[in-house]
């Protein structure tokens, strides 16, 4: 694969450079405000045009110059940016994939800028990457079709900030149950049985095996050891191994409150590590905090519409009522960054 500077794809502009606290934020907009994020696209939020300042269009890549350095997205919507961020204009027409592709590409050199203090301000123009894109990259069709995929449930805007939080112990919530060990004969058995472990990726799942599942979809999964207080919701039956927590609610569980509920169990994650795990018994004493009603118990309802109006959540709609019916995910199966 032949190499060429970045500037030779792109033509490299340094974007507006305007402070955070001089823009007018929205709770929603066509205009967002780009920083060196390496979440949520880079957008910290949208804002209000910026005196009479014309925003980048949508369709272009930015790039983060300093504190996450290299984080790149192609930006869906018009945008402004903060310091230290570097807007491409590809050269030639460039296909989305094309530009997801070169995204990652210009990521991977994120390792030359580990040193305290470097940063890509000078360097990023001759950046080494791909004069070509590999011709399996326009294959995958699924990049190009991306309309209906980030809609929420629910289209109006909902805040935790006015919402009263209290604690709740994980045992008045949960019938926590242990894993069991898997023996090892079992392993080399593929089958249709998810395998959920201690691990932090694959909502949990190390494998597919020819087992009968040992717990209930329907249910969330918390590792107590290996990436412990890493949470994941199961829709379907699986078989937990004996390194991670299953939690059988004690309140009606759907997938929107579960994604909730997963967010708050991971939030507490820095509580514990290989010295101090997150076992069954220490659970179960445990308290996770969430939005209370005027009762004073848990608001169900609300954490369910909360969920619902977050972008990309008619993804989580189940095809089926039943509880742990499969849901309708929009999921590649081919790895889009084949390297």
């Amino acid at each position: 694969m032949d190499l060429v500077e970045l500037n030779k794809i792109f033509d490299v502009k340094y974007g507006n450079k305007f402070d955070a606290n001089k823009m007018t934020f929205l709770e929603s907009g066509s205009i967002h405000f780009i920083t060196r994020t390496s979440k949520n696209n880079g957008s910290i939020g949208p804002v209000t045009k910026y005196n009479d300042i014309d925003p980048f269009h949508a369709g272009l890549i930015t790039v983060s110059l300093g504190g996450s350095i290299l984080s790149c997205f192609v930006q869906p919507n018009q945008f402004y940016t903060a310091q230290n961020v570097a807007v491409l204009i590809p050269k030639n027409s460039m296909s989305l994939n094309e530009k997801i592709y070169y995204c990652k590409c210009i990521s991977l050199n994120r390792f030359k800028y580990n040193a305290f203090g470097r940063e890509a301000n000078k360097t990023l123009k001759i950046l080494q990457i791909p004069g070509t894109p590999p011709s399996w990259i326009n294959e995958n069709a699924s990049c190009n079709n991306i309309s209906g995929i980030i809609e929420p449930v629910l289209s109006r805007n909902i805040s935790l900030a006015d919402r009263e939080f209290k604690d709740f112990i994980y045992s008045d919530l949960f019938d926590i149950k242990k894993g069991k060990r898997i023996v090892a004969s079992k392993i080399s058995t593929r089958g249709d049985c998810p395998l959920v472990a201690s691990i932090d990726k694959n909502n949990g799942i190390r494998d597919m095996l020819d087992v009968e599942p040992n717990h209930d979809g329907n249910t969330i999964t918390v590792n107590y050891n290996g990436s412990i207080g890493e949470a994941f919701y199961q829709e379907n039956p699986y078989w937990a191994t004996d390194d991670v927590n299953v939690l059988y609610p004690k309140f009606e569980l759907n997938v929107f409150i579960a994604m909730f509920l997963i967010t708050m169990i991971r939030k507490e994650k820095y509580r514990f590590n290989f010295g101090r795990k997150w076992h069954k018994e220490r659970m179960e004493k445990s308290r996770i905090r969430l939005p209370a009603n005027a009762v004073g118990e848990p608001d169900w309802a609300f954490m369910e519409e909360y969920i619902k109006s977050l972008p990309y959540t008619k993804q989580l709609v189940p095809t089926r009522g039943a509880k742990g019916a499969s849901l309708n995910r929009q999921a590649t199966q081919k790895t889009f960054y084949d390297f």
